[in-house]
């Protein structure tokens, strides 16, 4: 199973750090990620490898919520059928 992970907030030191820091520690593989900034608008678009995540995906996307909490950044994690289906015109 895949995913996709969003991140959008201000700018600042560590994003991409304790985000990967999380997929790494449950054995998620980030297969492709582009990130911009937009004066000082960081935006981060992950797609990852779930199949072999000792994480259950609700526990995931909790932690990801709560990091996301601790650096003022909205981060979410869907289903990569779910995104592409919201995201199809």
């Amino acid at each position: 199973m895949r995913a996709v992970i969003t991140v959008i907030g201000k700018d600042k030191i560590g994003i991409i750090y304790r985000v990967s820091k999380i997929l790494s520690e449950y054995k998620i593989n980030i297969e492709d990620i582009s990130q911009t900034i937009l004066q000082d608008v960081f935006t981060m678009v992950m797609l990852v490898d779930l199949s072999e995540s000792t994480c259950k995906f609700t526990d995931l996307k909790g932690k990801l919520e709560n990091v996301g909490k601790e650096i003022g950044m909205t981060i979410r994690i869907q289903n990569e059928d779910i995104f592409n289906a919201m995201h199809t015109i």
